[in-house]
């Protein structure tokens, strides 16, 4: 006859998981876990999926087509700067007069056009301003009369205005006939003319 008997409780060893202890551990483990996958996300130190780098480099290539589109554009418009420089420079040693010919060259220019159109000239007053913006032009202005017919006059103003030496017509004032039924015209001038201020004209000045 088989006896009965009760196996003894076995105590398992160690701390329970209603410790305090445990459960700050696990609750520490798990925030860690947590910081630790929110950075994996935001910072991608992995270098991201393939999605990621293919957007990554799809971006630094447009910022590159975009620099080189602009570094083109800026050179197209150094190219264009440097061609109106040059042709500027041109332009001003072949039609403007250093200062210390224009008093004599225009006025022996404008005598002799005035005799071709059988015109004749009166005494000039001269007139310098600076130009603004500019240390090396000046603006001349010089005001003369002139005496002819109205056809001569106007054969006369057609030749000053075509002058190779860039003469500008600022104004013109026709004064009356001093007879009655005289054919003669008094005309006044005034003519810009731009002048290149060199070194040499204000050494010579001095």
């Amino acid at each position: 006859m088989l006896r009965s008997f009760n196996l003894p409780k076995i105590k398992l060893g160690g701390p329970s998981l209603r410790d305090p202890r445990i459960i700050m551990r696990v609750i520490i483990g798990a925030l860690l876990i947590a910081n630790l996958v929110f950075a994996i996300i935001a910072f991608k130190p992995f270098g991201g999926s393939a999605d990621d780098l293919r957007r990554d480099q799809e971006d630094l290539t447009k910022q590159l087509a975009a620099f080189r589109s602009h570094i083109a554009s800026s050179q197209k418009q150094a190219d264009k700067v440097s061609v109106a420089n040059t042709q500027g420079g041109q332009f001003i040693s072949k039609y403007f007069m250093s200062t210390s010919e224009v008093s004599t060259d225009v006025l022996i220019e404008l005598n002799q056009t005035a005799k071709e159109s059988a015109v004749k000239m009166g005494q000039a007053t001269f007139d310098q301003q600076p130009v603004e913006g500019s240390t090396t032009l000046i603006k001349q202005t010089i005001t003369i009369g002139f005496e002819g017919t109205y056809g001569n006059l106007v054969k006369f103003i057609h030749s000053v205005d075509k002058s190779p030496r860039f003469l500008i017509i600022e104004s013109l004032q026709v004064a009356a006939p001093q007879q009655q039924g005289g054919q003669s015209l008094s005309v006044t001038l005034k003519i810009i003319a731009y002048v290149k201020d060199t070194p040499e004209a204000a050494g010579a000045a001095l």
